[in-house]
Parts: structure tokens; sequence; C-alpha cells
């Protein structure tokens, strides 16, 4: 039996899933206030100095997932922030523990407690799709920890910057999101007249693509490294993100509704019967006998007044 294809061209364009991380006190959570009608799941303390609708869960695994959830079913922000993945993370294994009874995620052995942690996290980000789906961009802020990086061939090691999450986690994380972007401050080295070296600067930048130093990517063709603005990268969050396909059909189905009842309600008005109905329906080659006449109700309200001619009927 041949499958059909339902191909489809062109750019798709829906909300985006972000990644913003970079060390303590860069303005990471600053920076996030500002993609459209924020609302933050503060998990953290570290929205409090700014003007923002936000949620705090700093107690509860199960509050986080359920909340996030409850944000996908309400139309209640343009972009929801959660603030910060770490400290989420932290609930999840604190969630874990307390669940099997183990003092530490270390305690289960061979690794099996980080597994739990990874099937924890996904289930957050199962509900941040949901968010998507719902029409919402969906912003993750994170810490950055550094790493040393060891070269093969024993040429040497370098300082990495990575998401401070675990090793299980943090690669799931960055797989989900359409962008990472790493926060840092740019350093410059001068050079004096005597040979001697002088870091100066301290520039807060915006890293977009990948580098043998720090995580970062992007779907929309940034450059490398941006000033830590974001309208350098507004036009790629609409303050109206496309309405999620589960919205239109219940658009749609409360359209068909009213437009049912208005039927009813102009036959009762104008003495018409179903069967009257039925009859001049049954003119066309697309009337099936067997679905009720008020499914017909897209077609027939627009053209109540012609449709009492042809009866007969009283337009007054």
């Amino acid at each position: 039996m041949a499958i059909k294809l339902n191909i489809t061209r062109g750019k798709v364009q829906r909300p985006q899933k972000v990644v913003v991380y970079g060390p303590e006190g860069i303005g990471k959570t600053t920076f996030a206030s500002n993609f459209p009608n924020p609302l933050f799941i503060d998990t953290e303390g570290g929205s409090a100095h700014l003007d923002v609708a936000r949620i705090e869960c700093r107690e509860s695994w199960n509050d986080l997932l359920e909340t996030i959830k409850e944000v996908a079913r309400q139309d209640i922000c343009k972009t929801l922030v959660l603030d910060t993945a770490d400290w989420a993370e932290q609930l999840a294994i604190n969630s874990i523990c307390t669940k099997y009874k183990q003092p530490s995620i270390e305690s289960f052995g061979y690794g099996k407690g980080y597994t739990y942690v990874s099937e924890e996290i996904e289930k957050m980000l199962s509900a941040f799709n949901e968010v998507i789906e719902s029409g919402k961009h969906v912003v993750i802020t994170a810490h950055a920890k550094m790493r040393k990086q060891e070269l093969p061939d024993e040429q040497g090691a370098f300082d990495r910057w990575e998401l401070k999450l675990t090793r299980q986690t943090a690669p799931i994380v960055k797989e989900w999101a359409d962008a990472v972007f790493f926060l840092n401050y740019k350093t410059y080295v001068s050079h004096s007249d005597n040979g001697s070296a002088k870091a100066s600067g301290g520039k807060r930048v915006m890293y977009t693509s990948h580098h043998p130093c720090w995580d970062a990517k992007n779907r929309y063709g940034l450059e490398d490294m941006l000033d830590m603005d974001y309208q350098n990268i507004a036009e790629y969050f609409s303050e109206s993100p496309v309405a999620d396909r589960k919205s239109q059909i219940k658009k749609i189905n409360a359209e068909g509704k009213a437009l049912k009842e208005q039927l009813k309600e102009l036959m009762e008005r104008d003495g018409v019967t179903e069967d009257e109905l039925k009859e001049l329906l049954s003119k066309s080659k697309n009337f099936d006998e067997r679905i009720p006449v008020t499914d017909y109700a897209d077609k027939l309200v627009p053209k109540w007044d012609s449709i009492l001619s042809k009866l007969g009927k009283d337009l007054f």
C-alpha cells in the first residue's frame, strides 16, 4: 500500500527555544527580561531586582513541572523564562533523593542517580514543548562553569565554558534548544613599551556560535560575537508568535458552535423546519442527508435571506 507523503515547503514560523548562560553577575536574568512579555519561573530569586511577572518555584520539583504545564494551558505571557536551569536541576536531584531515600545523587552507584536526573530533565523539556505548542517562546537561563579540556596525544589542555549542569543533562538541554547564547566579558590585552601585557576592558558580549572554549549555537545566521544587547536578536522573537495548532482548532470549533446556535435561532424565528432545509439542500450534489442540517450552518447562515426567499418565507 502506497504511503501518502505530506510534503510542505518554506520556513515554518514558530516560537523559539533559547538557552542563555554565562558567569555569575553577567546579566542573564536582565537579558532574558527583554524577551516579549516574559513570565519568570524563579528558582533562585534572581529576578527580585526586576519589575517582571514571576512565579517562585524554589521548593518542589513537581510544583515546577506542574507550573510549566499550567502556563502552557493559559494565555498569560508571550515568553516563559526558567531562571535558572541549574537550580531547577537541583530541585530534581532533591526530589529523586527523597523518593529513593538516598543521602545524595552519588549514593545510587553506577551512575543510576544521574540517569534518573536525565529522565526528570527530559520531562521538564517535554513540558516546555507544550509551552512552545501553545504559541509562547521559552527561554532557559543557566550559570556557566569552567572545565579543563584535555587535548589528545599530550598536546596540552585549555579551559572551556559549559552549562553548569551535570554532564548527563547538559547535552540534552543544548540539543533541545534552537539557540544557545553564551554571555561573557570580552577582555582586551594591551602591551606597554617595555613589552609587559595588561588586561583591560570587560565589555559584555554574547557568543552565538560553537567555539573550542565555549558552547553556543544559533539558527539565525548571527555573527559569532555580538554586543550583549537584546536588540541584536529581537527580530527573531516576534511579539506575536504563530498561534499553535491546538488553539487554532479550538477557535474553529468555537466559531462552528456559534454558527450552529445562530442557525437554530434563525430557524425558530422564521418558522423554518429541518425537513424544509433538507429538501432545499438535497438539490446540491454536496449534501449528505446523514449529516445534521446544523453542520451546514457555515453555508446557510450567511445566505439566510436568500434561503427564506427560496422557501417562500417572509423576509420580515
